[in-house]
């Protein structure tokens, strides 16, 4: 009809839609950067684009999956793409390097690509098979972290194997049909680099390999100071979103009419109008509605005011909260709480609760339960951090309460149904009969009018007539009393009990675990009496479980990558260098989450997870050469010197190559980038500092678990002689 309009107050899809984008955007922005990083090492075009056909190859291959196991295009299977794009690479990059390395030896392309692939592929796929080992896990666990992050790993996971099947079999095919030519500028410049920095890095390790004990106690020294950094109180479940939809809660005393409610909601609607972040406001005044359940409260009005995108404004919604919360303030609205949150992800609920932080007290009694959550109340208005305190008893309403005296009720001759139909009468009316008009029906109530009734007095002056005739009518106020009492206007409970709930939002840049602590710490004085009990509803109980589910996951990770490798070695004494130099790489996660300024939440967790199958990539690279060498009668400490001096490359350019293809995640630009973020921060700061573990700490560890194990003598005399 012309007279309705239809308005749009809610439209998830734009934020999802941009989301997307920003996460494909992340992926191909990673992918080209990752190629760039080839180029420079390779300085050879159709090098870069052997190694490059992996990457939309393994996508492609990962899409055929995602199919197959009925996922979609979303925030955590993009996502998932974007963090492991600069890995797909890694394999390729072992596998090419050695190629180019056997070419430029003077073999045919057939022996090239023949011994090449055989002297990595054990470690391709124990690299492989490691990463897989430490992120499978993740694909089997149930609760909010196993729903959340499955589609994430499933794709890493698929374009990882992939990426495995196309470095050994592709890579090799391709590479060696491409012929050794004079090195251009670039490689020249390049080569001249690396030799130079492969020179001063074989001193370096000579110098670390005679003070071994002095390096290993340095980098053991920085885990132990690093720990706590995992323990802090700085831990969230999950990082906001930023989808600038923010929710405003007003409550008045109760008894205020509807008219009032409305005013005194339009003078906050006209004040966040007026703000140019906000693109539209809807309002609910007189209750709220829950699906399709609602309820008419006429204190109550919500107010939803959707934000334009994140990239449209210089402020964040945590920000915009502050500022009009200053606003508000300064009008000094007399008799009106404000209430002011930004909305979690729409569809996950990580507490029981409605707020950030919600403690439930159970027991028998409402009226000591109500005393019990004004006291609590109390205390935590002095936390700093927390912010809309409040119970879910604040707001009685009032109820009419008529006594009747029944012995002089009989005594005037009354009967007590009489009355009660009376009064029924009075306030509420009777229906009678009904009149169609057209094809609607409309009930005809018999009432009293409404200012008969309007006040106690008024109520109490109501006539009522005796069934015998001979006796005089009365006043209701002569057999009954009538007065207004305080009643909840909700009744909660919980496992058949009744509770009160006290709630919390916790203001932006205070992380959970910190404000739970002085939470804790003010409730540890409160004597319960007899009967009652106190408990966690909110999201820190979801944190708490979820950080023993990923601390599960981590040590279960760290023992599946070791089993892999003793299996792939048939041996326990180099998986165990291997698996000793992960723990180090925990040093360059807290050194990203302390310059960050990052908090401690589930896909941080993940992030240490994913790099317990990473970070030995190139330990094994390195390992492995160590032992090919060995088995070329080489001694030991020059096979040491000389597989780091020859490993250099490939560990830089895989390590960079993941690190600048996570690297458009971990800037985290644009909506839906706060989820993948600690994520993507966690890893490419482990994953830098494990490069300097692989190629200063490994070798230091070869060493210790190899005492004595050197040529004999005739050998060493004669390799010796040789050099």
């Amino acid at each position: 009809p012309a007279d309705i309009q239809l308005t749009t107050v809610s439209d998830q899809s734009i934020y999802i839609r941009q989301a997307v984008q920003n996460s494909a955007s992340a992926a191909i922005s990673g992918a080209v950067l990752a190629m760039i990083v080839v180029y420079l090492f390779l300085g050879n075009l159709r090098r870069t684009l052997i190694i490059g056909s992996a990457i939309p190859i393994a996508i492609m291959v990962t899409f055929i999956f995602m199919g197959l196991g009925g996922l979609t295009l979303n925030i955590m299977t993009l996502g998932g793409l974007a963090l492991g794009v600069g890995m797909l690479v890694d394999n390729t990059i072992v596998m090419l390097e050695n190629l180019y390395r056997h070419q430029r030896q003077g073999e045919s392309p057939e022996d090239a690509g023949i011994h090449a692939a055989t002297e990595v592929n054990s470690a391709i796929v124990a690299a492989t098979s490691t990463n897989l080992s430490a992120v499978l896990p993740v694909l089997f666990i149930g609760g909010l972290t196993g729903l959340l992050f499955r589609e994430l790993i499933f794709t890493i996971s698929a374009a990882i194997l992939a990426s495995m099947v196309i470095a050994l079999t592709l890579v090799p095919a391709l590479a060696a049909k491409v012929k050794v030519t004079r090195p251009s500028s670039t490689r020249q410049v390049m080569d001249k680099g690396m030799r130079w920095l492969q020179e001063k890095y074989g001193r370096l390790l000579q110098l670390v390999l005679r003070y071994a004990w002095i390096v290993a106690l340095l980098f053991i020294a920085g885990l132990v100071y690093t720990i706590p950094t995992f323990f802090s109180g700085q831990q969230i479940f999950l990082p906001k979103m930023d989808d600038g939809r923010i929710t405003i809660r007003l409550s008045a005393d109760p008894g205020i009419s509807l008219t009032n409610m409305d005013k005194s909601a339009r003078l906050v609607e006209e004040m966040l109008m007026a703000k140019p972040e906000v693109e539209s406001v809807y309002t609910l005044a007189g209750g709220f509605i829950f699906g399709r359940s609602e309820r008419e409260t006429s204190n109550r009005t919500t107010i939803i005011a959707q934000l334009v995108p994140l990239g449209q404004r210089e402020i964040s919604s945590a920000d915009w909260i502050k500022e009009v919360k200053k606003e508000i303030s300064a009008k000094q609205l007399a008799g009106l709480k404000v209430r002011i949150t930004q909305r979690g992800i729409r569809g996950i609920r990580t507490s029981q609760g409605d707020d950030d932080v919600s403690l439930r007290i159970q027991g028998p009694s409402l009226t000591k339960l109500e005393a019990l959550a004004e006291n609590i109340v109390n205390r935590l208005d002095t936390v700093s951090g927390l912010s809309n305190v409040s119970h879910s008893s604040e707001d009685d309403n009032l109820e009419l309460s008529i006594q009747i005296d029944r012995e002089r009720a009989m005594t005037l001759g009354l009967d007590i149904k009489d009355i009660s139909q009376s009064i029924q009468i009075a306030l509420e009316g009777l229906i009678i009969s009904d009149y169609i008009e057209g094809d609607r029906s409309f009930d005809i109530r018999l009432q009293l009018p409404r200012r008969e009734t309007a006040d106690l007095q008024e109520l109490e002056s109501v006539l009522l007539f005796p069934g015998n005739s001979q006796r005089q009518p009365v006043y209701l106020g002569n057999v009954a009393r009538a007065e207004l009492v305080q009643s909840p206007s909700s009744i909660m409970r919980d496992n058949q009990m009744r509770i009160i709930e006290v709630s919390a939002s916790i203001d932006e840049g205070t992380t959970l675990g910190a404000v739970m602590n002085s939470v804790d710490a003010e409730l540890a004085s409160i004597d319960l009496p007899q009967g009652y009990n106190l408990y966690d509803a909110g999201v820190s109980k979801t944190l708490q479980e979820g950080r023993n589910t990923t601390m599960l996951l981590l040590g279960l990770a760290l023992f599946l990558v070791f089993v892999v490798m003793a299996v792939q070695y048939e041996s326990l004494r180099n998986p165990m260098v291997i698996m000793l130099s992960v723990p180090f790489a925990a040093i360059g996660v807290a050194i990203g989450i302390n310059v960050t300024d990052l908090s401690l939440s589930v896909p941080v967790w993940l992030g240490m997870i994913m790099l317990a199958g990473i970070v030995v990539n190139n330990a094994i690279i390195l390992v492995e050469y160590i032992e090919i060498l060995r088995d070329q009668d080489m001694d030991k400490n020059h096979a040491l010197i000389e597989a780091a001096k020859t490993r250099l490359r490939p560990i830089l350019m895989t390590t960079l190559t993941t690190v600048v293809g996570m690297l458009p995640l971990a800037i985290g630009i644009g909506e839906g980038a706060e989820m993948l973020q600690p994520l993507a921060i966690s890893s490419v700061s482990g994953l830098l500092f494990s490069m300097f573990v692989t190629l200063l700490l490994v070798p230091i560890i070869y060493n210790l678990f190899h005492p004595g194990d050197t040529l004999p003598a005739e050998k060493q005399s004669d390799l010796e002689s040789a050099h």
